[in-house]
């Protein structure tokens, strides 16, 4: 195959040209570059006999392009080079220093009339969208002739409404390429206005929380995954619960890895183990904690901010009344509304949103709220800008607009993210039970057992058993036992044991009901003189510790009514990762991104030789990455499928490359449990 010599830039149109090369070639086709010097044959494509772009290595030594590799696979099924039997689901991106190496190669800007810059090929797209004198002529001679004078727009617009009001063709802006590596120190591009695009670097930095409590055994509010006997192998901070002691601590978060509880490493002892060194009454309790900081950009020259750096710090944790927020938004067509109002304010300076109209894009995406404070609009700053210019600005964008603005936190209620009028309510979550295809073996060392019990008793005679959980309750969480009570038919019995999930009783269901329901059932067929209760246990190696202090307490505890720890009392975390997959409830979250960043987690799992196949688990959300600005996803959450397609009896190789190919959105269906409560 010959290799497709670029069109001089200046012979294209702007319509026809990719605005991330520079150069005109049809959207499935690969990026074309002028390279300065002779590049090594290591580093090119057997198959468009270009530099690689995206590269992937196959398990029989050779490398290509991503887009001429999945092309040549859709018609063929071997190696191009030695014709081995090949799949794309086989291959994996090649390693972090091959893609160095690749951005490193020397290119020149292909406006040579206007701009005789060379610089590394991974700077190319910034140099064009902010320095390059040739792009930057194109892009408005086509904004004139498709845009009418601002005068004539501004005289048909209300204060502060922002829209698009010129028809335009779609562009077909491609989307930056290769989004970096998810969770992993991976290098991301920071643009800035007037330098080279900053490289960043996920940061992570070790410190030590002190937690004072007055009463030495109060709880901490922290919700616990992990251990060594679980494939996140760390402890790790699923969730800090709203007004309990971490809570107004304020400096542990979510994704922090405990190391240490008052001096005693957590590095190689299991999830009970540690939940027990956790739950230790003590005065004073000494967290050392490994925290991520997100990527954070290198130091620039200048003294002064630019707005890319203020989106920058978003990343960082802040313990401020205010949070700085990037919001990119997205236009089918360069005419479409975002629908947004802005104002300014008299008791402070600068541009506010008013208002999110309904249906608008902005209200659609769901990012952007009520009263925000616009710091910059594309990389313009407005921190002490008026509506008329913020407008103008979003007047003169293509189909992106990059929002950095700074929100004042909003009170929660009733646990749910409450968001301004006019912006998006976070919708319930749609549970579905998983699919048979999503069906898999629990991780290494958990299983479950079931077990039936028949009992003749007097009608009027209780089980004795306290419940939780139900299809209406946080998780999905299957109906279980939190006590069993010395007075019931079933302590008495023996085989039914506290943390059991209820399958059954007398052959009506119970795992499809909410927990009003399976009380009126449990009680409907409690009053009959014979019952059939249908359980399931779940099993772990490391279990003893807690199923020991709970035998005991029952024993010593004779009183008739359930006491208030038992109708509170939820399982750990590990006992769910021993249910059957049919027992699971999965739902579908969907996390967007229109730029080079990383989708903002790091998994664990996969096949692994010494220990099979096992599932993969979200460990770290880094701050300031889709994942994190979305919510939903949280350490120790498992991912049953990404885009449909079930990620049983893959490796963690084969995962990784997948997640990276999505570049705009990806759909993770997963399986969320809550970590155990400290």
């Amino acid at each position: 195959m010959e290799p497709k010599v670029p069109a001089p830039a200046g012979s294209l149109t702007w319509a026809r040209m990719c605005k991330e090369c520079g150069q005109g070639h049809e959207g499935q086709e690969s990026h074309l570059y002028e390279y300065q010097d002779e590049v090594d044959d290591e580093l090119v494509c057997h198959i468009c006999l270009q530099p690689l772009l995206q590269p992937m290595d196959t398990p029989c030594g050779h490398t290509y392009c991503f887009q001429c590799l999945s092309s040549f696979l859709r018609d063929q099924d071997f190696c191009p080079v030695d014709r081995q039997r090949l799949q794309m689901q086989h291959c994996r991106a090649s390693s972090l220093l091959v893609r160095n190496l690749l951005d490193k190669l020397t290119v020149l800007c292909p406006f040579h009339s206007e701009c005789q810059q060379s610089m590394q090929r991974c700077e190319l797209q910034p140099h064009l969208h902010n320095r390059c004198p040739g792009f930057k002529r194109l892009r408005e001679e086509a904004e004139r002739r498709k845009r009418p004078a601002w005068n004539e727009i501004k005289g048909s617009r209300t204060e502060g409404e922002c829209a698009g009001d010129s028809k335009s063709t779609p562009n077909r802006t491609s989307t930056a390429r290769g989004p970096a590596e998810p969770g992993l120190v991976n290098p991301a591009f920071e643009e800035g206005e007037d330098e080279a695009p900053l490289r960043s670097s996920l940061v992570s930095e070790s410190t030590v929380v002190e937690l004072f409590r007055d009463n030495p055994e109060e709880e901490l509010g922290l919700r616990i995954v992990g251990g060594k006997d679980t494939p996140l192998g760390n402890i790790v901070v699923q969730e800090v619960v709203r007004d309990t002691l971490a809570a107004r601590n304020g400096k542990l978060a979510p994704g922090d890895h405990i190391l240490e509880v008052n001096d005693v490493s957590l590095a190689s002892i299991p999830h009970s183990r540690a939940i027990a060194l956790l739950r230790r009454p003590c005065s004073l309790l000494r967290l050392t904690v490994m925290q991520e900081k997100g990527f954070k950009v290198r130091p620039e020259h200048h003294s002064h901010p630019s707005p890319s750096t203020l989106a920058s710090n978003a990343s960082q944790p802040s313990h401020n009344s205010s949070t700085v927020v990037q919001v990119t938004l997205v236009k089918r067509e360069r005419a479409e509304p975002l629908g947004i109002k802005l104002i300014r304010k008299s008791e402070e300076p600068g541009v506010f949103i008013l208002d999110l109209l309904p249906g608008g894009l902005a209200a659609k995406d769901g990012k952007l709220r009520n009263n925000d404070k616009v710091l910059a609009i594309n990389g313009q700053d407005l921190r002490h800008g008026t509506p008329e210019s913020a407008a103008q600005i979003i007047q003169g964008s293509e189909m992106r607009v990059n929002f950095v603005v700074m929100r004042h936190p909003e009170p929660p209620e009733d646990g749910m993210e409450v968001q301004s009028r006019g912006a998006r309510r976070t919708p319930e979550p749609q549970y579905f039970r998983r699919r048979s295809s999503y069906m898999k073996e629990p991780p290494g060392g958990f299983s479950s057992q079931e077990k039936t019990v028949t009992l003749k008793k007097e009608p009027r005679h209780s089980l004795g058993i306290t419940i939780a959980g139900g299809r209406d309750c946080r998780s999905r969480l299957p109906v279980y036992i939190t006590s069993v009570q010395p007075v019931g038919c079933l302590h008495r019995e023996g085989t039914i044991k506290k943390g059991d999930v209820l399958l059954s009783i007398n052959g009506l269901d119970l795992t499809q009901l909410t927990y009003n329901e399976a009380v009126s059932v449990l009680k409907t067929q409690t009053a009959q003189s014979s019952v059939a209760l249908r359980v399931i246990q779940t099993i772990s190696e490391e279990d003893g510790e807690e199923d020991s202090e709970a035998a005991n307490t029952e024993e010593m505890d004779t009183h008739e009514g359930p006491r208030e720890d038992d109708i509170n009392w939820s399982p750990m975390w590990t006992r769910w990762l021993g249910l059957p997959s049919q027992m699971h409830w999965c739902r579908d979250i969907a996390l967007l991104k229109t730029n080079n960043e990383s989708w903002g987690f790091s998994i664990v799992g996969g096949y692994e030789e010494n220990r099979g196949h096992q599932p993969f688990f979200i460990k770290t959300i880094v701050p300031g990455t889709p994942a994190h600005f979305d919510g939903r996803l949280k350490c120790g959450d498992e991912i049953v499928a990404v885009n449909g397609a079930s990620t049983v009896g893959m490796n963690n190789s084969s995962l990784i490359p997948m997640l990276k190919l999505q570049r705009n959105k990806v759909t993770l269906t997963v399986v969320s449990w809550p970590g155990t409560l400290v």
